[in-house]
């Protein structure tokens, strides 16, 4: 991945989260090998023109959606995370969250 633009990483990192998972900004710019650029994560994904793209999969460090409450993008990630099985109540994911490190994901 290393001869990808910090873009292309990003991308490509939120390709691989798995159907019905999800991570937060700062853990999609650590496995994309740039620690600390949750907000680049969050740049890449606003300029996003890929409509396969699983952006819905990204959520905040706390397990809430991003986008302002009952906002149309925001009513979009909810459907499209509970299409996958993601129980969403107010705007937070339920029985899992967006893990801040990967040693919490794997080990809790």
């Amino acid at each position: 991945m290393a001869d990808l633009s910090a873009a292309e990483r990003i991308l490509a990192t939120i390709r691989a989260i798995p159907r019905g998972q999800v991570a937060g900004y700062g853990e999609v710019a650590r496995r994309a090998g740039l620690p600390g650029r949750a907000r680049l994560v969050a740049r890449v994904l606003s300029e996003n023109q890929d409509a396969g793209l699983p952006w819905h999969r990204v959520l905040r460090s706390d397990g809430r959606i991003a986008f302002p409450e009952n906002s149309r993008a925001w009513r979009e990630q909810a459907r499209r995370l509970r299409a996958e099985g993601v129980i969403v109540e107010k705007g937070r994911v339920r029985g899992q969250r967006a893990a801040a490190t990967l040693d919490e994901q794997v080990w809790g």
